[in-house]
């Protein structure tokens, strides 16, 4: 089994259903280097799902290419193709007479895998997930929604596809679980660096979640391409710009943490303190809600770097 990521490029790639007028998907073109994550973005309308969907063949082209490193999606041989590409959704799709074990393993099994070697795949994905060995025998009925995407997470990645495919994972997940798997993604993909497609209709997940972004508009055309913090400074329309809000200064904040920032002398008793990692926006945040001026960022050790002021988060 493969396990590096793959570069996937979408070449004027295009999807029309019979009988409906106009295209689902019209003329795709953009590139998703290896080990990144494109995140796929738009209104209603804006073929997103269509589009992930085109990459495994769920639904065939109408016109135009998809290649996974170099070799179009036409010329693999379909289940080969569908086993060596990760797919999570939103409903998860667990095999309830499944334990959790054996749902991880339904690929390694199609792929001839022994008993032993899955059982110990599992236990590795678990750990990498968050949960604990002991989920292994569990079936899905006797887990939290979270926890069964967590478990629709490891399944994907049992067989160490190159290429991930996610149709808003954590879409129907409340909003303090999906911040931590959101968080355990961002943590497993900076380990793993698989090529991910990532549909969401979230705009700010997005942002947090992508290393470049692509926004839909409706009729499946190419609005914007480009990374969170381009999209954010330079919105190519007012399409974008209304899209991504406007309040994007914020969400810029977003992208940058306290330890990327110059900061001040002057550590002193009595300020709150802050860790480097924290981001601009939840540190200005902090402050005002805490009616602080000032806060001193520590890194890792505890030890005061500096301090941040609410003049330097707003400049």
């Amino acid at each position: 089994m493969r396990t590096e990521a793959a570069e996937l490029v979408f070449d004027e790639a295009t999807k029309v259903y019979p009988g409906r007028e106009g295209a689902a998907v019209h003329e795709l073109s953009l590139t998703v280097p290896a080990g990144e994550i494109c995140v796929l973005v738009g209104p209603s309308g804006g073929g997103k799902t269509t589009a992930l969907k085109l990459v495994n063949r769920l639904i065939p082209l109408t016109s135009g290419y998809i290649r996974i490193d170099g070799k179009a999606i036409g010329d693999y041989n379909i289940t080969e193709l569908r086993r060596s590409i990760g797919y999570v959704i939103q409903q998860v799709g667990l095999f309830p007479h499944y334990t959790v074990e054996g749902n991880i393993g339904v690929v390694p099994r199609l792929y001839g895998e022994s008993r032993s070697w899955i059982k110990a795949r599992s236990a590795e994905l678990l750990d990498l997930v968050g949960l604990d060995p002991s989920y292994a025998k569990r079936f899905p009925a006797q887990l939290s929604g979270g926890e069964r995407q967590r478990v629709g997470l490891a399944r994907a990645l049992a067989a160490n596809p190159p290429l991930m495919l996610m149709d808003e994972p954590f879409g129907a997940i409340d909003p303090i679980v999906r911040t931590r798997l959101q968080d355990e993604f961002l943590r497993l993909q900076g380990e793993l660096r698989k090529t991910v497609v990532f549909v969401t209709h979230d705009i700010d997940e997005a942002i947090k979640i992508g290393d470049r972004i692509a926004i839909l508009r409706e009729g499946g055309k190419l609005a914007q391409y480009d990374t969170p913090m381009q999209i954010l400074d330079h919105p190519v329309d007012e399409f974008v710009a209304d899209f991504v809000g406007r309040d994007r200064a914020l969400k810029a904040l977003a992208l940058q943490k306290l330890g990327d920032l110059k900061l001040g002398e002057g550590v002193r008793d009595g300020l709150p303190r802050l860790p480097a990692e924290t981001s601009l926006r939840d540190a200005l945040s902090f402050l005002l809600a805490e009616r602080q001026e000032a806060a001193v960022v520590t890194g890792e050790n505890g030890k005061p770097l500096g301090v941040v002021t609410r003049e330097d988060l707003l400049r």
